[in-house]
């Protein structure tokens, strides 16, 4: 039962964390609330990475909210930059 917990707990962390990222980041993002959720969780990752970079400790962390934050915006202009073009 625990680790269901913890898996709620970490989808609602992402999805907070892919929604400060997609507000912060200019632009239309094309994507829904999985992509959103899926973006804080990875964001978190990239800024915990960062973090091991930075500071050290584990490489495969996760962060506290501003890194993640800076991961997910990191993450999502790398998104946004691979995207195919629309016309």
């Amino acid at each position: 039962m625990e680790t269901i917990g913890a898996i709620f707990v970490w989808l609602f962390f992402g999805l907070i964390v892919g929604l400060l990222g997609r507000l912060l980041v200019p632009g239309r993002q094309p994507m829904g609330w999985l992509g959103t959720v899926a973006l804080g969780v990875v964001g978190s990752f990239a800024g915990g990475f960062l973090t091991y970079i930075f500071r050290g400790g584990e490489p495969l962390q996760a962060a506290g909210m501003l890194m993640s934050i800076l991961g997910a915006i990191i993450v999502l202009a790398i998104y946004i930059s691979m995207a195919p073009r629309r016309i």
